[in-house]
């Protein structure tokens, strides 16, 4: 079986090296994902491990509707963005629905 090689940023996902996801399940405030993305990329520079910068703008898996969800697609995109050019992380996030594909790629493509 040969084995499937994934790019993220400069980091090969499926090579032999270690690599790091991480990040706040959700996006929440602004200036807590920036100190977030600055933690974890110093961690990681620390231990010498590549990391891959996760959150999500939407989590419409919640068991209730009463629990915050995210800040949605626009403003979740536009904090991801910035912790990208703040930080010059590479960028995960999820997708819900197929119009959502688009507008992400340009963020964390």
């Amino acid at each position: 079986m040969s084995k499937k090689h994934v790019a993220v940023g400069d980091i090969d996902c499926g090579g032999d090296g270690l690599f790091l996801i991480s990040g706040p399940c959700v996006i929440e405030a602004e200036d807590l994902m920036l100190r977030t993305a600055e933690r974890i990329k110093s961690i990681a520079a620390d231990l010498d491990i590549p990391v891959v910068f996760k959150s999500s703008f939407s989590k419409d898996n919640r068991s209730s509707l009463e629990y915050y969800q995210g800040p949605g697609l626009d403003e979740g995109l536009r904090i991801l963005e910035k912790v990208k050019k703040e930080f010059e992380l590479p960028l995960l996030t999820d997708i819900h629905y197929p119009t959502q594909a688009a507008p992400a790629a340009e963020v964390v493509v």
